[in-house]
């Protein structure tokens, strides 16, 4: 599955991908901020990445910019616990040019598209940037902070919970347009 938004192109990671998944997340304070992610992170981690299967109801993106097709992140849905939860990760280079909060109204209109109804999602408390991007697309806190495993860290890290409805307002997107 591929989705176009005003300057970026989600699109599925390919197995040729891995060196520059490599770069983009080998960073610990990109890492750090990821539940699942290992660190260090390896060539064989980017590899095993990009060769995932992938469920059409809960795709995965690499974040690339249209004009040129560098890698932004990574951005995506997931079944966790019986709900979907949205998750991504911005490589440090391009942190702070809303690039976060373009790729998720996107993956919303994705979710939109896919059927689902809500959306959840959860930043670590030492990262407000994450959360501040959540409630710009429309995610509002739940009120439960928990503790979550975090691969890179280690160990476990208070977390933020959010939840959305997935209901895009189309006449908003194309004027947005």
């Amino acid at each position: 599955m591929f989705h176009r938004s005003e300057r970026l192109l989600l699109r599925p990671p390919w197995p040729e991908d891995w060196e520059q998944v490599l770069r983009g997340i080998a960073d610990e304070g990109v890492v750090r901020n990821i539940a699942h992610a290992p660190w260090p992170y390896s060539a064989d981690d980017a590899r095993n990445f990009v060769q995932l299967p992938v469920d059409p109801m809960f795709p995965r993106f690499l974040i690339t910019r249209a004009r040129d097709a560098a890698l932004i992140g990574c951005i995506g849905i997931d079944s966790t616990d019986g709900e979907v939860e949205m998750g991504y990760w911005i490589a440090r280079p391009y942190w702070g040019q809303g690039y976060a909060t373009e790729a998720g109204r996107a993956v919303i209109e994705v979710a939109a598209s896919l059927g689902h109804d809500r959306l959840v999602a959860s930043h670590f408390l030492d990262n407000p940037s994450s959360g501040t991007v959540l409630r710009k697309l429309g995610f509002e806190p739940t009120g439960r902070v928990v503790e979550r495993h975090s691969c890179g860290r280690g160990e476990a890290a208070p977390t933020a919970e959010y939840s959305r409805d997935v209901e895009v307002d189309w006449s908003e997107q194309q004027q947005a347009a």
